[in-house]
């Protein structure tokens, strides 16, 4: 009897390769240090795009600002989250007498300095990247917004692309569209200087999901609504195993979604903190 009792629990198991990646994790730490400090700390924007762990960090006196909220803002500290900023930012600044505390990720500052290069050499720049993204605001930026930015290589159809231009990435796209997107430009006869700007702990994620969703009956991928990269990683799994679920807290979950003595296993973007996916494995143990 006990036996029979046992075969009917979930088995469940946790990516170890998922949870927040270090520009994540830098710009974290920077803010829970200054937090225990001083007891709030402005943001520019949600550090992270998870819900719940910016309403962790609110309760410990984060204070999420925008753009134009900075403008009226003098004398303090603001946070730069890890997906960076445009040059206006930094002017606005320095002319509110505001201390920049700058944790953007090093992948995206140096392809914000990539496009800057490459901007100021005269290159038509083409931004594969989601409209509206902090970090593509950032990077068309660096292009006085001179940029052309696309989400998906239809909308070009309705673009009057240069002969000739120099293709970049935002840092959490999918590597195989990026070169998809390359090939497919290269065949319509344009002259195209392509530049692989994907981070490789997004991309290597990429790589190794698959075999991860392949193990479980079942998949809860545990993420944002806007996060982009965990778009892009859900469609992984989903392509690998397609019961799998988007969740973004315990409260989504349902015991409909599972059978007795499934295996499932939990994976998140990398902007998912590894506790929110401990308290979905607590829950699902429970079934």
């Amino acid at each position: 009897m006990n036996n029979n009792l046992i075969s009917y629990k979930l088995d469940v198991q946790i990516d170890s390769d998922s949870g927040f990646c270090f520009g994540v994790v830098y710009a974290i730490d920077m803010a829970e240090q200054i937090l225990e400090e001083q007891g709030y700390l402005y943001c520019l924007g949600d550090i992270v795009h998870n819900d719940e762990e910016v309403e962790r960090l609110k309760a410990k006196g984060l204070q999420i600002i925008t753009n134009e909220d900075l403008k009226s803002l003098k004398n303090e500290k603001v946070l730069i989250r890890a997906h960076g900023e445009a040059p206006e930012t930094y002017k606005v600044a320095l002319e509110n007498n505001i201390l920049l505390i700058d944790a953007s990720c090093p992948v995206v500052l140096k392809l914000q300095n990539r496009i800057k290069t490459s901007y100021d050499q005269n290159e038509q720049i083409v931004i594969f990247g989601k409209h509206g993204h902090a970090e593509v605001i950032g990077l068309q930026g660096q292009t006085n917004n001179e940029a052309i930015v696309f989400q998906d290589i239809t909308e070009l159809e309705n673009i009057t692309l240069p002969k000739s231009f120099t293709l970049y990435s935002q840092t959490t796209k999918s590597t195989d569209k990026f070169y998809d997107i390359k090939n497919e430009l290269l065949a319509k006869g344009f002259d195209v200087k392509a530049n692989d700007t994907i981070c490789r702990q997004v991309s290597n994620r990429d790589k190794d999901l698959p075999q991860f969703a392949k193990q479980f009956d079942k998949i809860v991928f545990v993420s944002g609504k806007k996060s982009s990269n965990g778009k892009v990683l859900y469609e992984v799994c989903r392509k690998n195993n397609p019961a799998t679920y988007f969740i973004s807290n315990p409260n989504d979950l349902e015991k409909t979604m599972f059978n007795q003595g499934d295996t499932v296993g939990i994976s998140g973007a990398t902007s998912t903190p590894m506790w929110l996916m401990e308290d979905i494995k607590k829950v699902l143990e429970t079934y």
